[in-house]
């Protein structure tokens, strides 16, 4: 895939593993641990600074085709970018953290948002992760490490502040037990190695020489090779996609939910992980560009579907066009729960209004009351939930 000899291939080095005295493990376990004490193979990541990216034609065909499809949907959305940017955003992080298998729906997600709590662990880590891809988004003028630490520390410091916007100083493996590397799927390169990498990786990351979309592909499957945190690489590692479609400007405005793409086929995703390890670039540049145009179809639908949602209530609200009543309502687009806190914040209605502007919402069943305290109210836009809760529900289906 790439002339001069130069490979994404990854070599090994033999390590030994100690089993760490101050484990206090239970008997069971002891064994366990036991058995892994030994020599194993922990990847060394090849450098890529220089890479000599040369792909079939077909495969830089497809990928320009997804690149205009995502330049595309950035236009299109034109003057309308406001709700729509931040709906992309918080689908796009619903959908990486889904790839790690943290699930939450549109519901629960929006509430933790707004009411910032929940007894649901997976909607706080998801709300974190929207969080981590903000800030990709507001550092794409530059990829450097800051950035990328930058961006795993908001997605962990809620958590796990104790690893969060820091590199690992341990090794870390895939897949396997929990007591050592022995037998696990993949082991990434011992912690010495990941600064020097990341620095590799961002040379190439900078170059303007390679089609975003290979080159965004490449980066991030070298990342996850990398693996340079304890944890939070997957979701740190899509955030990355962003980070660069925004630098390289192919996208402007918005974010395309690529992960939303991916995951409608998280095994060929992986496999093409793999694939990249052992030197073949192509098919993480096929599933990137394939998960692209996905994601761009899915996005389409998820705001046609939040346009005619507008449309509706546009059409029961009797308040005139320039009442606090229809701010609230292009709100709940963007945020489809909210309390009288966040609409004070947001759209500068003085607290002691608020409700009054509410009730004609509720009166026409644009928004439904989820609480049953006199203090701490909160609203629910049940379509808008509804709009994209059928938007993860598409994204889950195999394309």
């Amino acid at each position: 895939m790439s002339s001069h000899g130069a490979t994404t291939a990854v070599k090994y080095e033999t390590l030994a593993w100690d089993m760490p005295a101050e484990a206090g493990y239970g008997r069971q376990n002891v064994r366990a641990a036991l058995r892994q004490s030994g020599e194993y193979q922990a990847a060394i990541p090849a450098a890529i600074a220089n890479l000599e990216v040369s792909l079939p034609s077909r495969l830089l065909a497809d990928a320009e085709e997804a690149s205009q499809e995502i330049a595309r949907f950035d236009a299109e959305l034109g003057d309308e970018i406001a709700p729509f940017a931040a709906v992309l955003l918080r689908s796009e992080s619903a959908a990486s953290s889904k790839i790690e298998n943290l699930t939450a729906s549109a519901r629960a997600i929006a509430e933790a948002e707004t009411l910032g709590h929940s007894t649901r662990r997976n909607a706080l880590m998801i709300v974190a992760n929207t969080e981590a891809m903000q800030a990709a988004v507001a550092l794409a003028d530059r990829i450097d490490g800051d950035a990328i630490l930058a961006m795993h520390a908001a997605l962990m410091n809620t958590s796990n502040p104790d690893i969060a916007g820091k590199w690992r100083t341990e090794q870390v493996w895939i897949g396997g037990g929990d007591f050592g590397p022995r037998g696990a799927d993949f082991i990434v390169p011992r912690h010495e190695r990941v600064p020097g990498a990341i620095d590799d990786l961002i040379q190439f990351a900078s170059r303007d020489d390679i089609s975003v979309l290979p080159q965004t592909a490449i980066a991030h499957a070298q990342f996850e090779t990398i693996h340079p945190f304890p944890d939070g690489n997957g979701r740190t590692g899509r955030a990355l996609v962003q980070e660069m479609l925004r630098n390289k400007r192919l996208t402007r405005q918005v974010t395309v939910p690529v992960s939303a793409g991916l995951l409608t086929d998280t095994d060929s995703y992986f496999q093409a992980l793999n694939a990249y390890r052992e030197g073949d670039l192509a098919p993480i540049i096929e599933r990137l560009s394939a998960a692209s145009i996905l994601a761009v179809d899915n996005g389409r639908h998820l705001v046609s579907d939040l346009r005619t949602i507008r449309e509706t209530w546009a059409s029961k609200i009797t308040a005139r066009r320039d009442s606090a009543v229809h701010r609230i309502a292009d709100l709940l687009i963007k945020r489809p729960v909210v309390n009288a806190k966040l609409l004070t914040r947001e759209l500068n209605i003085p607290m002691s209004n608020v409700y009054r502007y509410l009730d004609p919402l509720i009166n026409t069943g644009v928004i439904a009351e989820f609480t049953d305290q006199s203090r701490n109210r909160a609203w629910r836009a049940p379509e808008v939930l509804q709009a994209l809760d059928a938007f993860a529900l598409r994204a889950g289906r195999r394309g």
